[in-house]
């Protein structure tokens, strides 16, 4: 561990004002939740995988055969029809709450870039804003 010069200690040293600890903890709420964001967008993308996969095993079912689809917790039997029906709608609600996500990723990603560049002005090497 090294001991700073007392000159270098008072040099960075910038008073934190409420405003600034307000930018800084909105900042962290903003980080907390982008994390918590992109956790959700990749199950989201696994699921999407999965539904593709799905579409192409039942573009090659047999007609006549019911297919099992799971629904919640649940397989039900249903015709292929249906089935093929059903997937473009859950597809659908994947792509829709995928795309939903990632505007509210954007969303957080601008105002913690609009954060970062106030607190760096002020605090330049004194603050580490980044992960």
């Amino acid at each position: 561990m090294r001991m700073l010069e007392q000159e270098d200690e008072n040099d960075d040293a910038a008073e934190v004002t409420w405003e600034d600890q307000q930018h800084i903890n909105t900042f962290s709420k903003l980080n907390t939740r982008i994390r918590g964001i992109e956790d959700k967008l990749e199950e989201l993308k696994i699921e999407k995988e999965s539904l593709d996969d799905l579409s192409s095993e039942l573009m090659m079912a047999d007609e006549d055969e019911p297919i099992l689809y799971k629904i919640g917790e649940t397989f039900l039997h249903m015709p292929l029809t249906r089935a093929q029906n059903r997937l473009e709608k859950d597809q659908e609600v994947v792509d829709s709450k995928i795309s939903d996500l990632e505007s509210q990723a954007d969303a957080c990603r601008t105002e913690m870039s609009q954060l970062k560049t106030i607190l760096y002005k002020k605090f330049g090497k004194a603050i580490n804003l980044d992960e």
